[in-house]
């Protein structure tokens, strides 16, 4: 899938070698970086330098590490259910009564069980 048409949804991650990956969804992220290996032989986790996703309000670059995720809303990105990103905790609890949200996630409870069940 071409990402420029769904910059709404845009997540990347920047390597220390100074190249990025890109991707249509943090969904798609999750899956990348949880099995690096899978997708990449070449790349490890402790290469990467930063990873941004898509502010689901401001549509900003935010940093993934920091962000506060909806899970099992109403609202379908590029590829399906999806992880909907948050900079403020605040605006992530609004969404996830207005939308049927089910969960609210930190980065580090990602798993890749979890993101497969997505799809």
């Amino acid at each position: 899938m071409f990402v420029a048409k769904y910059p709404d949804f845009l997540a990347t991650i920047e390597f220390r070698d100074g190249s990025r990956a890109f991707f249509d969804g943090t969904k798609d992220m999750f899956k990348y970086y949880l099995d690096i290996k899978k997708y990449d032989p070449s790349r490890e986790q402790s290469g990467i330098e930063a990873i941004y996703v898509t502010d689901y309000y401001s549509l900003s670059p935010i940093d993934a590490y920091q962000a506060t995720y909806v899970i099992g809303s109403d609202i379908y990105g590029p590829m399906g259910r999806e992880l909907i990103p948050f900079e403020k905790q605040e605006d992530a609890k609004e969404f996830l009564k207005d939308h049927s949200g089910k969960n609210l996630m930190k980065f580090q409870d990602v798993t890749l069980p979890l993101v497969k069940s997505l799809d």
